[in-house]
């Protein structure tokens, strides 16, 4: 496991007590269901109400370990980190921690020096495509003692099973292996840390379920598609040429902060997209959409700094007729010198522009392809090039 910051913190040398911690919370947010240091569950039960769930038939997601993997996660690790100077570069300044070893006991002992302050990880997990190596997960004895006494490493350190898709918990060995850690991995996050995890049409709806769990259902980001080259040989009725990248975030409500500006690096070069804006042409003159009257506020943004352009003299025959005809055809603009350019859309007021704002309201007779989203500019004051 990697991890890079620029703020890196002193590491600990034993794993912070998950189970305490989260005890802790729970006295902060309910110190009164605790009776003599122990929860009183049906103190806790009449604080959250209607939230318990009493029907034995309700919707879950479970697994043969399943209860055996919580408990890994919030298990203290008994391993420790040793640091190697003589294996490093620039030890003394780097800002770069690279860490190496079983990835649950590092992300145990990460626990207690990074709780809640990762921005983002990302992780590449196996497949499970029946040829992928699984960890069956206990450290009661040294980790390397253990797996080779289990079988799952020989004398030398190499593995010596991997996850047949003919065993009987082809599944549940997965699923065993990643609970604890993407648990494990949902602690270090900040409130808008994102996980990104790569993963194929093996085991993507299990992970899917998993995440949901975890992290909320709610929290879902989105599945990214991954192109990859792909199995081109004939022999192959469907040819599959990705794989996924699933993201979550700690807290959807964080979302903005969290993911940021994102531009799909495939996207055209002369695209609005990597402006940072875009340009939204308000003016849409065709009978599929009608002018009506929109008032941009005092103070509404301009992309332009100064401008001063007089309000058009119209009457009851110009409204009239182009709400029949439903646009504003070239006769009415000759009719009512409406420039080729600049007439549309018209100006029912003085439009003044000063320092990019607008300095009083202003009248538009247009049509726009989006009506919706030009009023919401005008409520945010966001900008709308006309």
């Amino acid at each position: 496991m990697t991890e890079s910051t620029h703020d890196l913190q002193p590491i600990q040398g034993e794993s912070l007590n998950l189970t305490q911690h989260n005890i802790e919370q729970l006295k902060q947010l309910f110190p009164n269901v605790f009776t003599e240091g122990k929860i009183g569950f049906d103190a806790l039960k009449a604080e959250l109400g209607e939230q318990i769930e009493t029907d034995s038939e309700r919707y879950q997601f479970t697994w043969a370990g399943k209860e055996q993997a919580k408990r890994i996660a919030t298990t203290p690790s008994l391993g420790t980190l040793r640091p190697a100077p003589d294996e490093s570069v620039n030890w003394d300044t780097t800002e770069n921690l690279y860490i190496e070893g079983d990835n649950l006991e590092v992300l145990k002992l990460l626990q207690k020096s990074y709780f809640g302050q990762v921005k983002m990880i990302y992780i590449d997990p196996p497949y499970n495509t029946g040829k992928d190596f699984v960890y069956k997960d206990d450290f009661k004895d040294n980790l390397a003692n253990y797996q080779r006494l289990t079988g799952q490493k020989d004398e030398e350190g190499n593995p010596l099973f991997t996850n047949s898709d003919s065993a009987g918990r082809y599944h549940s060995n997965w699923l065993n292996m990643m609970y604890p850690r993407l648990k494990l991995a949902r602690n270090l996050l900040r409130d808008d840390g994102v996980i990104f995890i790569s993963i194929d049409d093996n085991e993507v709806h299990n992970l899917r379920k998993i995440c949901d769990e975890i992290f909320g259902e709610r929290n879902f980001v989105a599945s990214f598609i991954w192109n990859t080259e792909g199995n081109t040989d004939n022999q192959y009725e469907v040819k599959v040429n990705h794989e996924y990248i699933v993201c979550y975030i700690k807290d959807k409500r964080e979302i903005s902060d969290g993911i940021g500006y994102v531009i799909d690096p495939n996207t055209e070069e002369g695209s609005n997209l990597w402006k940072g804006y875009a340009d939204n042409n308000i003016n849409k003159n065709s009978p599929a959409n009608p002018p009506a009257l929109i008032e941009l506020p005092k103070g509404f943004p301009s992309s332009v700094e100064n401008l001063f352009y007089p309000k058009k003299i119209l009457d009851d025959k110009f409204f009239s007729e182009t709400r029949k005809d439903k646009f504003i055809s070239e006769k009415v603009k000759l009719e009512y010198s409406l420039e080729p350019k600049s007439g549309l859309p018209v100006k029912v007021d003085d439009m003044i522009i000063e320092k990019g704002l607008l300095k009083q309201a202003c009248r538009i007779y247009v049509g726009t392809a989006n009506k919706n989203k030009l009023l919401g500019a005008c409520r945010t004051n966001q900008t709308i090039i006309c």
